[in-house]
């Protein structure tokens, strides 16, 4: 790793005195951020080829009040200290201004840090102190707020936006003139909420990200936005306070430790580097089961009114095809909340179940079963009996889940944390299932809890501390199996950054394109490099039987089939397995089986999801380069990144056609002809 350094310029500091425009500048590796008289910045990436991201100064951190922004801080004076702590070595500047008008006079302190560890990054802590004797209603603050320039790319940038929203959105946008989106990160709907707290903004030549690093989710914003007429896109991170914060004399406001990266490529290093930060902070993501790489048959094409017949029935095609999981899906139980089983469908109760449980396990498969938990329905015995089980509004009523249609549990209320234990026991234990699916967009974040009976502090405390239900859930399920492979499927969400170190397969949570398969894919596995990613049922992809763009990014397939019929009451389209489907499915799993793409490395920094055309996505297994390329139609070159100097062959093993040899020297990427529809995945390996 370079040296990180913090530059001041003696010359500028002299100038205070003299014109009032000093110049205080902090640099690490190839980010630099200047800062003025009035305290504002300038953020530059000095990187050979790429050109300015700021043309000027702005106002990147102040106050906004009942009286109006609170911008113009004068420069009093600052400071440069070395520094140690869990993140490791680092320099830091301390910047000191001073807001001064009519009667009003706050200190605002900005303390950035650069890490020795994390070169092309700054951490930031913004304060402000009201120093004068009149009180100011704030009513928001704003941190890293940036103009970034167009290149005049086409389209102008392209972005990671990581907030949720019922639209269920691609989490990689293009960003253009007329583009707007606030990026809350706390609860967005009765369902939705939560995500990755950051914002990666970027050119064909450079980017800039921003985000947080706090310990538990906080409900900011993470605002994109780019006006019809501009050349800019702005950036910034934000809060919002519901009521005015009152902000006496002498009171002190913290915002929350944010940071500014810039970087050459698409958004996967950003992620990765996100990632190994928060684990300096003790976020530590758990090692995937080796089971959980294993594909995947799921009885959800049956859907709800499935039968236990259809499942047995469907059993010996799953161990055919060379599936290895069954998972069994929503409608086995009375209701949500109450998960014993429907006695329609299991008569003998839970034993039933056992004795199907048994009969997965008796094929050499494993079972995992759906499960949604907080959600508690009206008519469930478990809410007539704990009434108080709920989360409330503030005016008192119950939260509902719209999804469901069902309340909210309170995540804190020890009536829901010992339901919750006692699910998990019935389902692991009991039932001795393998793991568990849990399923549903609410999941992912709550809004302030309101409920008498959450022992909060105050209601703000609910969504901090819902990632503390997850790790209760994961560690209660380890209890009873050590091995248990514990899957979060918070539908459409962008998964909470802060729920993954609870879990040990992600999934592509109801995609709602290929696109969508493969771009989630790659953020996983920038924040989780080993991660089982599931790329859930075929039948979401296009076409609903894009196994390639499972494949190629290394994730884990997954089927819904039905067989040898379908189910009459199924309300989502047939999933049947017809001969001509086997043919396909029957390929692709046996290819996988092969392969185990999904515990090769994913060399996601080669290519650009945003610019680079045809779509590419690499993995390496050993001395082999897995490349997969995507384009509804491409006819041309394509360029084969990541390969060191050598002689290699070039084969495409799915359609069995051999691309020749292929030889590397230099620094120029080799090129291979290319023509295909939607998919070409080809292995590059050293010739002998």
């Amino acid at each position: 790793m370079k040296k990180t350094i913090v530059l001041i310029s003696l010359f500028s500091l002299f100038l205070i005195s003299c014109k009032n425009n000093s110049k205080v500048s902090i640099t690490s590796n190839a980010i630099r951020i200047d800062f003025n008289d009035k305290l504002q910045s300038k953020v530059s990436f000095n990187k050979e080829g790429s050109k300015a991201l700021m043309n000027d100064f702005s106002y990147s951190e102040f106050l906004s009040t009942t009286k109006g922004d609170f911008l113009d801080f004068k420069f009093k004076k600052s400071d440069v200290s070395e520094i140690e702590d869990k993140s490791g070595k680092a320099s830091q500047l301390k910047i000191i201004g001073v807001y001064e008008q009519n009667e009003y006079k706050v200190k605002k302190i900005v303390t950035i840090t650069a890490y020795n560890d994390f070169p092309d990054m700054l951490v930031f802590k913004t304060q402000y102190i009201n120093t004068g004797k009149k009180r100011i209603n704030v009513t928001s603050w704003t941190n890293n707020h940036y103009q970034i320039v167009s290149a005049s790319d086409s389209p102008a940038f392209y972005s990671f936006q990581g907030s949720s929203s019922s639209a269920r959105m691609d989490w990689v946008l293009p960003v253009d003139t007329g583009f707007y989106r606030e990026n809350y990160m706390g609860s967005t709907g009765s369902d939705y909420g939560g995500g990755i707290p950051i914002v990666d903004l970027w050119r064909k030549d450079a980017g800039i990200a921003i985000g947080h690093f706090e310990n538990v989710p906080k409900m900011v914003s993470l605002p994109v936005q780019m006006d019809a007429n501009d050349s800019y896109s702005e950036i910034a991170l934000s809060e919002k306070y519901p009521n005015q914060h009152l902000f006496n004399s002498l009171d002190t406001i913290n915002t929350i430790e944010s940071f500014v990266s810039a970087h050459s490529g698409d958004y996967y290093k950003t992620m990765q580097q996100y990632a190994a930060f928060m684990k300096t902070r003790g976020f530590v993501m758990p090692p995937s089961e080796p089971s959980a790489f294993e594909p995947v048959w799921c009885a959800w094409g049956y859907m709800r009114k499935f039968t236990v017949n259809e499942i047995l029935g469907t059993l010996p095609k799953v161990k055919e095809m060379g599936l290895k999981w069954v998972d069994v899906d929503d409608g086995y139980q009375i209701a949500e909340g109450d998960w014993d089983v429907d006695r329609s469908k299991f008569p003998n109760g839970n034993s039933d179940m056992r004795k199907l449980v048994d009969k997965i396990h008796s094929y050499g498969l494993k079972a995992k079963l759906w499960w949604a938990p907080l959600a508690v329905d009206p008519g469930a015995a478990l809410y007539k009996n704990n009434p108080n089980i709920i989360l409330q509004n503030e005016d008192g009523s119950p939260r509902y889940i719209t999804w469901w249609d069902s309340y909210y549990m309170s995540p804190s209320n020890s009536k829901t944390i010992e339901h919750t234990k006692n699910m998990v026991k019935l389902f692991i234990s009991d039932w001795d299932y393998d793991g568990l699916k849990m399923d549903g967009q609410h999941q992912n974040c709550i809004p302030p809890d309101y409920s008498s009976k959450s022992n909060l502090n105050n209601p703000e405390e609910g969504p901090e501390k819902l990632p503390e239900f997850f790790k209760m859930i994961f560690e209660t399920a380890q209890q009873y199996k050590k091995n248990v492979v514990i899957q979060n499927c918070p539908c459409g969400d962008v998964m909470s950054f802060y729920h993954l170190p609870y879990l040990n397969q992600t999934v592509a949570s109801d995609p709602v394109s290929s696109r969508q398969i493969r771009s989630k894919g790659k953020t996983y596995k920038a924040l989780i490099p080993n991660t089982a990613y599931y790329g859930d049922h075929v039948e979401l992809s296009d076409s609903a039987n894009d196994f390639a763009s499972q494949f190629g990014v290394g994730a884990v397939l997954g089927t819904k089939f039905t067989y040898p019929k379908d189910n009459p009451f199924a309300f989502e389209g047939s999933c049947l397995l017809t001969p001509a489907h086997e043919k396909i499915w029957k390929k692709w799993i046996s290819l996988y089986n092969q392969k185990m793409l999904s515990k090769g490395e994913y060399l996601g920094g080669l290519y650009d999801i945003g610019y680079d055309v045809p779509e590419t996505h690499v993995i390496q297994k050993g001395d082999t380069l897995f490349y997969a390329f995507y384009s509804p139609n491409w006819d041309g070159n394509i360029e084969l990144r990541g390969l060191k100097p050598g002689k290699y062959k070039a084969f495409d093993y799915v359609n069995d056609k051999d691309f020749g040899n292929i030889e590397v020297s230099g620094s120029k990427n080799p090129t291979i002809k290319g023509q295909f529809n939607r998919s070409l995945l080809i292995e590059v390996y050293p010739a002998k």
